[in-house]
């Protein structure tokens, strides 16, 4: 039986049932209807305990597959739980760059012993991919590119891929081209499978070939390769050595992981978590990890409670003062993140630069002070006609200005500063930016307050 992702109610019930009833009753459905991403999901969505369950239900030849889909902690446990020679059957059917992948998480002597027994091409493709750091081109890319010189027919073209294809037994996971080579293996172009089997055998490869596709050095950023792909709607792009000689491939199906990893890291790190954290990971170790960004949010607490000590007795005097004191603060912080946000996402898609930086600076400025005036006149007359105090809503107006105009700079400035220093500003951005519209929100307030209402 063909096997066919599940859809989001199919899977709901799944593991509904896997949760009630355990796995007995459905190890048939897991191993000849499921594929292997959606075991990979329900693994991820199941307690420790019960993931040991369902994992030793699953095939060995399943397992190597599964274990590439799965991610971080979760793959390091169902490592731990399978024994060497369960993981030696379950890596005999994955591809070298597969390999690579998980290099990281098995352990050194079953390494050593999948060496022993690899041929000698999957060999080669794993440790020319392990040669590579895993976010660069190098270490996203296949080795199993099909080339051809310029000057081959259309029809020996055909007759190279069968020949293959009977030699191996299979081509290429996503083989959508063959690339056009020099006689020093350096890309001319790529030749696509539609215009081969469609243009008549006696066309040069020369004539039909794409010359547009880029050649991505190999130790480009996993980031900047996504970008292209996107840019340029590619489906494959070779890869190539800094003497622009073919290495391999990449294809958009790992484009895709690239793009899904970025998105989660983006949206983890505003919570100070990892992409990889399992969230069914023992609560201690949680705890820990979640300690250092808690701890992070209890300083700028203690800042700002400081901050609020210093005019306890302008607070005292009027109490209006602390019913008001939180929004100014909240307006910034809301204000600043939308700016970190963009700023955030500019950096990661490198359309941010020493060039243009200043120009969104002044553009965040120019919001700020829009946005502030706009909401310090909206909200100064409704806490004029709140606390009958027309003074107060002045300086209630003016703060909020101000500390508007500052989120828009820190919004700007604090991610382009931590990204120049090597931190990244999803991570780390949120947490300054609290801090100083925090700070900068309660000073205001409370010092104009003083200054001039008392």
């Amino acid at each position: 039986m063909a096997k066919k992702a599940l859809q989001a109610t199919d899977f709901q019930h799944l593991l509904e049932e896997i949760l009630n009833n355990g796995t007995a009753g459905n190890a048939h459905v897991l191993n000849e209807q499921l594929h292997p991403s959606d075991i990979a999901d329900l693994l991820e969505a199941l307690p420790r305990e019960k993931r040991a369950e369902l994992w030793d239900r699953v095939d060995n030849a399943g397992q190597g597959e599964i274990l590439t889909e799965v991610h971080g902690d979760v793959r390091s446990q169902l490592i731990e739980a399978s024994s060497d020679a369960q993981l030696l059957a379950a890596l005999a059917s994955l591809q070298g760059d597969e390999l690579a992948d998980l290099h990281e998480d098995l352990p050194q002597n079953v390494i050593k012993e999948m060496l022993v027994t690899m041929d000698s091409g999957r060999r080669l493709c794993y440790e020319t991919i392990r040669s590579y750091p895993d976010d660069t081109a190098g270490g996203l890319m296949d080795i199993d590119a099909i080339t051809i010189r310029a000057e081959t027919t259309l029809e020996l073209v055909l007759r190279k891929i069968r020949e293959l294809r009977e030699l191996n037994g299979s081509l290429p996971e996503h083989f959508d081209s063959v690339m056009v080579v020099d006689s020093n293996d350096c890309p001319l172009g790529a030749l696509r499978l539609a215009d081969a089997v469609s243009m008549p055998p006696n066309t040069l490869a020369s004539a039909v070939m794409d010359v547009d596709v880029p050649a991505i050095p190999v130790l480009t950023p996993a980031n900047e390769v996504a970008q292209l792909f996107e840019n340029l709607d590619l489906v494959s792009a070779p890869v190539v050595n800094d003497k622009g000689q073919l290495l391999g491939r990449i294809t958009v199906d790992d484009v895709i992981d690239v793009i899904r990893e970025q998105s989660v890291h983006a949206m983890m790190s505003q919570a100070g978590l990892d992409e990889d954290t399992d969230m069914f990971a023992p609560i201690w170790r949680s705890a820990l990890q979640r300690t250092l960004w808690l701890s992070a949010n209890l300083v700028n607490a203690f800042i700002a409670a400081f901050v609020i000590d210093r005019f306890s007795a302008s607070i005292q005097q009027i109490v209006a003062l602390a019913v008001l004191m939180p929004v100014v603060a909240s307006m910034g912080g809301v204000a600043g993140n939308q700016t970190l946000a963009l700023v955030t996402r500019g950096i990661a898609l490198n359309q941010v630069t020493s060039a243009n930086a200043r120009h969104l600076l002044l553009r965040e400025l120019g919001l700020g002070i829009i946005n502030g005036l706009f909401w310090a006149v909206v909200i100064a007359i409704v806490v004029m006609l709140w606390f009958s105090n027309a003074q107060l809503g002045l300086v209630f107006g003016v703060a909020l200005t101000i500390n508007m105009l500052t989120a828009a700079g820190a919004g700007t400035g604090v991610p382009l500063l931590l990204d120049r220093v090597g931190v990244d500003p999803a991570l780390a951005g949120g947490v300054v930016l609290m801090a100083i519209t925090d700070v900068v929100g309660f000073t205001l307030f409370l010092g104009l307050a003083t200054l001039f209402l008392l």
